[in-house]
């Protein structure tokens, strides 16, 4: 029987291994835009993992709503901590046969089928005319939108013929921040006469209600000429220039009906929790990190609102540093923010932690919202009877160190010496490597350091951005916060410290009565409610005059830098 439970033991051995190499394998399908007009050509991609194969795809579904234009294929293999990784893709051009809304069915590869996609196809856009051979626009997704919340600026290249040197002037908005997004290149067919088509995409944020108007945009080039000899240095023929018409946006001011502190518009808000260890299994003295993710579509990371902590009785929270980052989607920007906090139960028994309610501004539907964590118990049980916890690992903040919790006897080995050396041996080879990396930075400091000038400066455009968001929301004390931390960062060469040392700084008289206003209604009772409006439209001026000084020439955006 032995030599039975041997062959058994190895074929069950060799069906975990098939099944997990099964599991690894995985086959996506994507499309580069998901929003086209007729005539315009879409990239879809198929992506196999493992052992997948793709030769004999079927793509006769794509045929009931797609023509296939062209079909190629790619491969690469990766090496990655010992673990290899194949990757094959097939790349098919493809170009709607109707308008609406059309499906990309899931398609059979090896034995996994792709998921389904939807693609959005408007009608043909209008002719340009048997003359035209170089076309450019610009349109906003929509004509009006709230204060702080995201329009988006399309600039369409369409051209004809071939073009050199193609350059668009950066877009500048004084009452607004610009993020740019990425670029797509596709080519598109009206009347039967090919264009390649250039889209670069901004995403914008009012920072003031009213009427916010985008300039004029330049776009450059010039005509490719084929050479008559290989000696010909005219490169190119003759230069053309285009101008898109000046468009303007409605701001709308932040509405009455909303009633949280923090304003927030936006397509979406979602809250997410999970948990580094099931809250059901705490014991008391143990830890578990808590993370709560916030989505905003339409919105920056910076926007997103802190999750606080309030007191609990019988829990005790470690907070961590918050994650923010920015993603681009179809909609264009989707901000996040993560904060984590280790929850440790000082004693066992019953613990509710609050609910957490988001209050946020549909600007679709135009109506208020909330996004809801709700409140949950911890039943925590008693101390591990047995004297020793497990290890407590909590995530720390800058200023504060990691701590390790052992209840019970933790008498160390009598025999501990063959330890130290061990311990000895590691902490010179640490020390070692440290000396190494320092030396080599500074050895790459001397020979390359980058002038200021030439160093974008972030935190004062992030400063920036929350002092102008603290000026919207009317709130003096944050306010006064972020306009210190603002000439911090503008001012490198200089330490401030509080709003006094701004008056010798700037030397101007707005900004001193600004100032004034700031302390009455913080610090003075019987005050009107302060508005920001006023502080908001010092700083921008303030800080155009500051940049006037060092201004470099101007820049033009390239559609393909070197």
């Amino acid at each position: 029987m032995k030599p039975i439970g041997k062959y058994i033991g190895a074929l069950v051995l060799l069906a975990c291994v098939f099944s997990t190499a099964s599991t690894l394998a995985a086959v996506t399908a994507s499309v580069d835009r998901d929003r086209v007009a007729m005539g315009d050509t879409v990239r879809l991609t198929i992506t196999a993992t493992e052992n997948e194969e793709t030769s004999n795809t079927d793509l006769r579904p794509l045929l009931a709503d797609f023509e296939v234009l062209q079909r190629s294929t790619s491969s690469n293999t990766s090496i990655v901590n010992g673990r290899r990784t194949h990757t094959r893709q097939i790349l098919i051009d493809i170009s709607p046969r109707r308008e609406g809304t059309l499906k990309i069915p899931p398609m059979r590869v090896g034995n996994t089928n792709t998921n389904m996609l939807l693609i959005a196809v408007a009608p043909a856009p209008a002719s340009q005319g048997a003359d035209q051979t170089v076309v450019f626009q610009a349109e906003l997704d929509t004509d009006s939108v709230y204060v702080q919340g995201q329009v988006i600026l399309t600039l369409r290249i369409q051209q004809a013929i071939n073009l050199d040197n193609r350059s668009i002037t950066e877009l500048q908005l004084d009452n607004a921040f610009v993020k740019p997004l990425e670029q797509q290149s596709f080519q598109r067919t009206i009347d039967g006469r090919p264009w390649l088509v250039h889209e670069l995409r901004y995403a914008i944020f009012p920072e003031q209600s009213g009427t916010l108007e985008i300039p004029e945009q330049t776009f450059s080039a010039r005509e490719s000429s084929p050479r008559r000899s290989l000696f010909d240095s005219n490169r190119g023929g003759r230069q053309l220039r285009r101008s898109t018409d000046a468009l303007q946006i409605e701001v709308l001011p932040r509405t009455t009906e909303f009633s949280g502190d923090i304003w927030l518009p936006a397509r979406s808000i979602t809250l997410e929790e999970s948990w580094s260890t099931p809250p059901e299994q705490l014991r008391a003295g143990e830890s578990a990190t808590r993370t709560i993710l916030i989505k905003g579509e339409g919105l920056q990371g910076a926007q997103l609102p802190p999750i606080l902590l309030p007191p609990t009785d019988g829990l005790k929270f470690y907070p961590d540093q918050p994650v923010i980052s920015e993603a681009e989607v179809d909609s264009g920007l989707l901000g996040s923010r993560q904060d984590s906090a280790a929850v440790v139960p000082t004693r066992a028994g019953n613990w509710t932690i609050a609910e957490v309610r988001i209050p946020w501004w549909d600007t679709q539907a135009r109506k208020l919202r909330y996004a809801v964590l709700p409140q949950r118990t911890l039943n925590v049980a008693a101390a591990d009877p047995q004297g020793i916890t497990r290890p407590l690992v909590m995530p720390q903040s800058a200023s504060e160190q990691a701590a390790i919790t052992i209840q019970g006897d933790s008498t160390l080995p009598r025999d501990s010496g063959p330890w130290k050396i061990i311990a000895s041996i590691s902490s010179l080879g640490w020390l070692l490597t440290l000396l190494a990396l320092l030396r080599l930075w500074l050895r790459r400091r001397h020979v390359a350091e980058p002038s200021a000038e030439a160093v974008e400066n972030p935190g004062e455009k992030q400063a920036l951005k929350q002092l102008l968001a603290a000026c919207v929301a009317d709130s003096p004390g944050s306010a006064r916060q972020w306009l210190v931390t603002w000439a911090n960062a503008l001012f490198t060469e200089q330490s401030v410290v509080s709003a006094t040392q701004l008056t010798g700084l700037f030397s101007d008289v707005e900004l001193d009565a600004e100032l004034a206003r700031l302390d009455a209604a913080l610090y003075r009772e019987g005050q009107q409610q302060w508005r920001g409006s006023e502080l908001a439209s010092t700083v921008r001026r303030l800080r155009k005059q500051h940049a006037s000084t060092t201004r470099k020439p101007e820049q033009q955006l390239q559609l393909y830098p070197a």
